[in-house]
C-alpha cells in the first residue's frame, strides 16, 4: 500500500510539472507557428480526407494563420462528453494523457454570453480562464426532405405523418419527441450521427433529415441530387433556433483574440469566408457582430 501511494504521488508530481503552458503571442510568432484545435471527424467543418486536412474550419484556420504570417499547426480534437470538457483539455488545462498540449486558439465554440458566464454548482465561473470571441458563422436547424415521397414541409406538423431522421439525444431528436404533445415521436427515427440518418432518407427509410444547416448543406451538396431538398421552415415551441459560431482563446492571450479577429474582419468583408463555404455547398449568413462592418465595407467606407 506505501509502494502504491508513493508511485501515486509521484504521477500527481509529474502531472503538475507537465502542467501546460500557454504560449504568450510574442512567443507565437516568434515560433512561427500557429496551433488551432479543431474537431475531427466533422465534415463539412474539420475532416481528413486522402490523408488531407479538409473543411471550413480548416480553410479558416489557414487563413488566420496566414494573416499573422504563421504556419498552421493542426491540433485534432475527440469531442468530450461536454464543451466545457474540450475547452479545458485544448484551452486552459491540457489533457491528462498530454498535460503539455495547448492549442493557441480553438474554433467552434458557441458564441454566447450564457454560456460564456456559466456557473456551477457553488457558483464559480465554469470557464473564467477561457476568452470567447469572434463569431465567424451564424448556424442554424435545417429539415431536408426527398421530394419523391414528401413533396413539400409546409410545416414540421407533417413528420406526425412521415418519417424523419435524427442524430441520437441531438436537439432535433427532443424537439421531435416532445413538440405538439409528442404527436410527432412515434415518426422519429435515431442514428448514430446526420450522415447516417441522410443515408437512410436516400435508402427510402425515412422521409427527411434533421440537423444543423450546414451538415445539411454539405450532404446535399454532395448527393447532387435534385430530388433532395432543403426545406424552409421555422419550428414552433423550439426555443432558440439560431446562435453563433465563434473561437476561444485562454484570457491572458487577449493579445492573440485581437490580431485573428482582425484578421477574420477582412475575410468576411472580403467574402473570401463566404467563398470558403461556397466551395462545400454551405450557405453563408455573416453574424450580427460584423453586419455593420460588412455594409461599411460594402459602401467603401
Amino acid at each position: 500500500m506505501r509502494l502504491l501511494v508513493l508511485v501515486l504521488c509521484s504521477l500527481l508530481t509529474l502531472a503538475q510539472v507537465a502542467q501546460a503552458q500557454v504560449r504568450p503571442f510574442d512567443d507565437i510568432v516568434a515560433s512561427g507557428v500557429l496551433k488551432v484545435a479543431v474537431y475531427e471527424n466533422f465534415p463539412p467543418y474539420s475532416f481528413q480526407e486522402d490523408g488531407q486536412a479538409r473543411g471550413v474550419d480548416v480553410e479558416l484556420a489557414q487563413q488566420l494563420a496566414a494573416s499573422q504570417d504563421l504556419k498552421l499547426e493542426l491540433m485534432w480534437m475527440t469531442p468530450g462528453e461536454k464543451l466545457d470538457d474540450d475547452l479545458r483539455n485544448f484551452v486552459w488545462k491540457g489533457h491528462y494523457l498530454r498535460p503539455e498540449e495547448l492549442a493557441d486558439v480553438m474554433l467552434r465554440v458557441p458564441y454566447d454570453r450564457e454560456f460564456s458566464y456559466k456557473r456551477n454548482e457553488l457558483g464559480e465561473m465554469v470557464n473564467e480562464l477561457v476568452v470567447m470571441f469572434a463569431p465567424y458563422q451564424r448556424e442554424r436547424w435545417q429539415v431536408a426532405h426527398d421530394a419523391r415521397r414528401l413533396k413539400e414541409v409546409p410545416s414540421v406538423a407533417v413528420f406526425a405523418y412521415h418519417p424523419i431522421g435524427v442524430e441520437v439525444d441531438s436537439v432535433p431528436s427532443f424537439y421531435l419527441s416532445s413538440a405538439f404533445g409528442g404527436r410527432m415521436s412515434r415518426n422519429t427515427r435515431h442514428y448514430p450521427s446526420p450522415p447516417l440518418a441522410f443515408a437512410a432518407m436516400r435508402e427510402g427509410k425515412v422521409d427527411a433529415v434533421m440537423a444543423m444547416r450546414g451538415e445539411i448543406d454539405w450532404l446535399l451538396h454532395e448527393a447532387a441530387d435534385p430530388q433532395l431538398k432543403a426545406a424552409e421552415n421555422a419550428y414552433p415551441e423550439m426555443g432558440r433556433q439560431q446562435w453563433d459560431i465563434g473561437m476561444a482563446v485562454h484570457e491572458s492571450n487577449r493579445q492573440l483574440a485581437y490580431a485573428l479577429e482582425g484578421g477574420l474582419v477582412e475575410l468576411i468583408g472580403s467574402g473570401e469566408l463566404a467563398k470558403i463555404y461556397a466551395r462545400y455547398g454551405l450557405r453563408y449568413e455573416v453574424p450580427e457582430l460584423y453586419e455593420g462592418e460588412v455594409q461599411a465595407q460594402t459602401h467603401g467606407e
